[in-house]
């Protein structure tokens, strides 16, 4: 078989506060919005509009992504527009940094093996349901970020992979708004055989991929030998020939009038670069070599830039082996269980310090700390406060004097476990926890159960 050759437009949301070119909000989802109430004159293209200078911080944002895929970032960029007749953009052109004699604001990088090509920036158009006929125009204007690859991709799993771990990076500068998802134009032909297709806004990495085991099974069957763009049609599986791929020359690219050029200086992508944080990649390795973890355990840790911040200042006062599990496991636990993300709570990492030195030093349970860690929801506390009452129970006295009294008061359960039911005995343990709200010792109470059963 000839090497499928594949390449994305990659296009996500800015994370920002307002639309690129106007001061209509950038909310999280437009659809949760009554449709065309966040729009004004500027983004619904009103005649007589003009825009206003772009938005500071997502230029700001697009260099961050830039710098973080290894690019090269350019002392200058042009605003174009670009032309076409469609109804979701009503003024007839698109602003864009792309295009014709465009100058990218970030051009020539490589993420895990793939060349970047370019990565800029443009407004996004409205929705436009076709089939219904209706657009909302509440997303008009919203500033979206394009990450141009390489046709470097050789399969649909490489592509997987690789989206994955680009989100991943990306939410470390919280560049992104990860409620919008991305969406990708997809290139795909087979090298020597086929011409490239264009599959135009494909929504999400899952349809992403079925997109593109369908094009390539349709290029290995048809051989097509003209430029075509097409759409991914998610209830088929299959593509539709939108139109024949148009040229640059087709959009009539030209530099727009009503915006001044940007100059970016030197120190303002000093500045920037300066505060990026490790990528996920340097994380991983950092923490894998200099705390001696396990790689699967510390690729769990690294999937969310808060908890890996979390646990690397909790680690300055516990030993990392042990503070892994109750970070990984026992809070991410909590916060799924109470469907909060680490930006909805109010954690201090002091609070958690002194909970594992208290389960460290035995002065509390794992039940108990447990326990005290759910109460964490949605600001934690010191669990000093609750230490006394949340103290481990070892002495043997006290402990034999519940035993005897959960021993009277499981009578069948008792027989159960004479019987050869062995996990009556757990059952009989969790009734002395119960007892001691989970204060006793566990290893000691079950040493002492077991004799007194025999």
């Amino acid at each position: 078989m000839k090497k499928p050759m594949i390449g994305l437009e990659v296009h996500g949301y800015l994370e920002t506060k307002e639309k690129l070119f106007c001061n209509c909000r950038n909310f999280h989802d437009m659809k949760l919005i009554k449709p065309n109430t966040n729009v004004c004159p500027v983004c619904t293209g009103q005649p007589g509009s003009k825009p206003m200078l772009p938005n500071k911080s997502a230029i700001d944002k697009l260099l961050q992504i830039g710098l973080m895929l290894g690019c090269k970032v350019n002392p200058v960029f042009l605003w174009q527009r670009k032309h076409y007749n469609w109804p979701d953009m009503p003024k007839g052109y698109q602003i864009t940094i792309s295009g014709a004699h465009s100058i990218p604001v970030a051009e020539n990088g490589k993420f895990l093996g793939i060349r970047i090509r370019e990565v800029h920036l443009e407004e996004d158009p409205a929705a436009w349901n076709p089939d219904k006929g209706t657009i909302d125009y509440n997303r008009s204007g919203a500033p979206l970020v394009e990450i141009v690859t390489e046709p470097d991709f050789t399969s649909s799993e490489q592509v997987q992979t690789w989206l994955k771990q680009l989100v991943l990076t990306l939410s470390y500068i919280k560049a992104l708004n990860k409620d919008a998802g991305i969406k990708s134009d997809v290139n795909v032909n087979i090298k020597g055989l086929t011409v490239r297709t264009e599959i135009k806004n494909v929504n999400s990495i899952t349809e992403i991929i079925k997109s593109i085991k369908s094009e390539l099974r349709r290029h290995e069957k048809e051989k097509p030998i003209k430029q075509e763009t097409r759409r991914w049609n998610s209830i088929t599986e299959k593509t539709q020939l939108m139109r024949t791929k148009e040229e640059q020359a087709d959009y009539r690219f030209i530099p727009d009038p009503d915006l001044p050029a940007i100059k970016i200086n030197k120190q303002r992508v000093q500045d920037i670069k300066n505060k990026l944080p490790e990528s996920p990649e340097e994380k991983l390795d950092k923490i894998i070599k200099k705390h001696k973890i396990n790689p699967k355990d510390a690729e769990v840790l690294t999937q969310n830039l808060e908890i890996v911040e979390l646990y690397e200042k909790v680690i300055k006062k516990i030993n990392p082996k042990f503070a892994l599990p109750w970070i990984t496991t026992e809070w991410l636990s909590v916060l799924n269980h109470n469907k909060k993300t680490m930006k909805e709570v109010d954690i201090n990492p002091q609070h958690i310090i002194e909970l594992l030195k208290l389960l460290k030093e035995n002065k509390i349970t794992a039940l108990a700390a447990k326990n005290i860690l759910r109460k964490f929801i949605p600001k934690s506390f010191s669990p000093l406060k609750l230490a006394k009452s949340s103290e481990k129970i070892s002495d043997k006295e006290k402990l034999l004097k519940i035993i005897h009294k959960i021993y009277k008061n499981n009578q069948k359960t008792i027989a159960d476990y004479k019987a050869g039911n062995k996990q009556a005995l757990n059952f009989l343990i969790g009734k002395i926890m119960q007892e001691t709200n989970r204060r006793a010792d566990y290893q000691v109470v079950r040493e002492m159960l077991e004799k007194e059963l025999k």
